[in-house]
């Protein structure tokens, strides 16, 4: 966890960050990847996606793929991957097949060249968060812009028990949209 100051949220960012790929490296992260894969899967479980929207993960994050793949198999569920605009700033989903990305949106970050399609649950990688559902991002946005627009979809929240953030750290802007919950790999925390 960061320090208790209140930080500017570039320089929260940076914290959180640094100290989530230090972290990656450890023992601990890779039964930190198991305990959070059985946890989301028990939360999918519940949710019976027909489409589940995901991210490829990147700097440390959870790595949703095995998941993705146990979730198509149990469910026959879709899948899908974010693809992200700058000009004009818009991030939709497209179909994924769960193979290794194909392309990369215009964020450089890899997506699917697949038809943009419309999940009903989506995972959403968390840098920080709190424990009434605000997450910290990497600043560009997307995800809220997403959520925003599609007040339907369920969004669920992945991140590690490092990234919680103490009450007063992130104070939530208006256009801020609140996670249904953020899943890490010792606990639940409900939006």
């Amino acid at each position: 966890m960061p320090d208790t100051t209140a930080l500017d949220r570039p320089a929260l960012r940076r914290q959180l960050l640094s100290a989530r790929q230090a972290w990656a490296q450890t023992p601990e992260a890779a039964a930190a990847q198991a305990q959070l894969q059985a946890r989301v899967m028990a939360v999918l479980a519940q949710l019976e996606p027909m489409c589940l929207g995901l991210y490829w993960p990147m700097q440390g994050e959870f790595n949703p793929r095995d998941l993705a793949l146990s979730a198509k198999q149990q469910w026959a569920c879709h899948l899908a991957l974010p693809f992200a605009r700058r000009t004009p700033v818009d991030m939709h989903f497209r179909a994924w097949d769960g193979q290794t990305p194909d392309t990369q949106d215009e964020c450089r970050i890899p997506s699917s060249s697949g038809k943009p399609v419309e999940p009903d649950v989506v995972l959403v990688p968390c840098l920080g968060f709190t424990q009434a559902g605000f997450r910290l991002g990497y600043g560009g946005g997307y995800f809220d812009r997403y959520l925003a627009a599609h007040p339907g979809v369920t969004a669920v929240g992945v991140a590690w028990q490092q990234g919680l953030l103490a009450d007063g750290i992130l104070t939530p802007e208006a256009h801020d949209q609140a996670l249904v919950a953020v899943l890490t790999e010792n606990q639940t925390y409900s939006g």
